[in-house]
């Protein structure tokens, strides 16, 4: 169990657990735009798609996870939540989800994709799938919010640092373009290990980017990082 301020996660049947990296991407997403729709894919334990419900007001939360047993905790999570009445999950890979929707759109997407290449098997299949790209490919993400955001929707995401490049040239190839990035290091002299970008329909001829450090040293966090958790744990 994740005690968060506000909310509870429950995370035993999960294969990937509260980190980060989700933490992250939950937090810093921008919603200065009102969102009213939101999609989280690739759920997990809901955590992304919870602290959304905390941070603004949309009415209609909607998370996809592909693994029965997330699936399962991800509801019982939402379930659990004071915004039990917003928030929905299904059972569903990305593609079968699309083939349901009816000219559905979404003002803000968010996903924590998978994104080790390596086919290294852990022994565990849940958590391969959760921790491996083939389950969702960049490709597959950025095609799928080309055809789901609505017309001032945006698409957030977290990924590895060196994958930014690949990921910005994926995403134009869908006709979206680079809205805001921050580049994350764990520690000042640290390489940068993860970036947070958001991508949109419209092109802008400039767009903020930044760094954001989390600890000065080990359990010390910066300001800028307690900044942007705060509202989330227990203990800061």
């Amino acid at each position: 169990m994740f005690q968060f301020k506000q909310f509870t996660i429950q995370q035993d049947r999960c294969a990937m657990k509260v980190g980060t990296d989700g933490v992250l991407l939950g937090a810093w997403t921008p919603i200065a735009h009102n969102p009213y729709t939101i999609l989280d894919i690739g759920a997990g334990t809901g955590l992304i798609a919870l602290m959304l419900a905390q941070r603004s007001s949309a009415g209609q939360i909607d998370a996809i996870e592909i693994d029965g047993n997330a699936y399962e905790q991800c509801v019982e999570n939402f379930e659990q939540s004071p915004w039990n009445d917003r928030l929905f999950c299904f059972h569903a890979s990305l593609d079968d989800f699309m083939d349901e929707l009816e000219d559905e759109t979404y003002d803000l997407i968010v996903s924590n994709p998978p994104f080790y290449a390596e086919n290294v098997p852990s022994g565990d299949a849940a958590r391969d799938q959760a921790r491996q790209l083939k389950s969702l490919p960049f490709e597959d993400l950025c095609e799928a919010a080309s055809v789901l955001l609505s017309d001032n929707g945006i698409l957030s995401v977290v990924i590895p640092y060196k994958e930014e490049t690949r990921f910005l040239e994926i995403a134009a190839e869908n006709e979206l373009h680079p809205v805001k990035i921050t580049r994350v290091t764990g520690t000042p002299n640290a390489e940068k290990k993860r970036s947070l970008l958001v991508v949109s329909r419209h092109r802008l001829d400039h767009y903020p980017v930044d760094q954001l450090v989390i600890e000065i040293e080990r359990h010390q966090y910066t300001p800028d990082f307690t900044a942007l958790v705060k509202e989330f744990y227990l203990k800061l």
